[in-house]
């Protein structure tokens, strides 16, 4: 019988990944604390610990290997903490910025770091990447900029490049039809356009990596 640990470590490694007992206990108090939540606040469609392991968890983790330990992430539109999250306590070393506009969902990320134990190099704000105040703030600031197919390709681009320093990286998680997406002319502005597809471990699905380097 495949138990969770199994999943997690397993699919971690088909990832690239090496997961210690300590981020594997992590990752099933995430588990634990969003099933948890997800009764009163909506933070899941997903219900059983198999799906939201491989759907939620090895999900974010598919964009690991293009991440370095040290770099500045930003994931917008977090919701949970996907992919920012797990992306952080894969690589302990990435410094994370969880962009999420809706303050309960904010409220339980501050939660669930205390239960993780999680208090350097990673910063839960609540508001929107159109957000003024926030372009101001930490304009230029990222390696990375990351998000789960929160909204359209361009649109996503155009809220993510003033958050990018040169150099940087933009990058879209997105499921089946991004072809649709690419269809249409992306400016030249946004830098060389790369994609790529990674299986999620244990499911028949793949994510699709839409990167833009700048």
């Amino acid at each position: 019988m495949v138990v969770l640990e199994d999943i997690l470590k397993e699919g971690a490694d088909r990832l690239g990944i090496r997961l210690d007992e300590s981020q594997i206990s992590r990752f099933l108090t995430y588990l634990e604390e969003l099933k948890r939540w997800n009764r009163r606040i909506n933070l899941t469609a997903l219900t059983s610990d198999r799906e939201i392991i491989t759907r939620h968890f090895l999900d974010s983790l598919t964009p690991a290997h293009l991440l370095k330990e040290g770099f500045h992430l930003l994931d917008i539109g977090s919701g949970a903490g996907f992919p920012g999250l797990p992306l952080k306590i894969a690589l302990p070393g990435l410094r994370v910025t969880l962009m999420e506009a809706t303050e309960k969902k904010v409220f339980f990320i501050k939660h669930l770091l205390r239960r993780l134990g999680i208090k350097e190099g990673i910063e839960p704000i609540c508001g929107r990447a159109e957000d003024g105040h926030l372009v101001g703030r930490y304009r230029g600031s990222f390696d990375v900029v990351i998000s789960r197919a929160v909204t359209g390709l361009e649109v996503f681009l155009r809220l993510s490049l003033p958050y990018v320093r040169r150099g940087g990286m933009v990058v879209s998680m997105k499921g089946s039809g991004f072809e649709r997406e690419l269809r249409g002319r992306v400016p030249q502005e946004y830098g060389e356009i790369t994609v790529e597809e990674v299986g999620i471990p244990f499911t028949e699905r793949k994510t699709v990596l839409i990167v833009c380097r700048r």
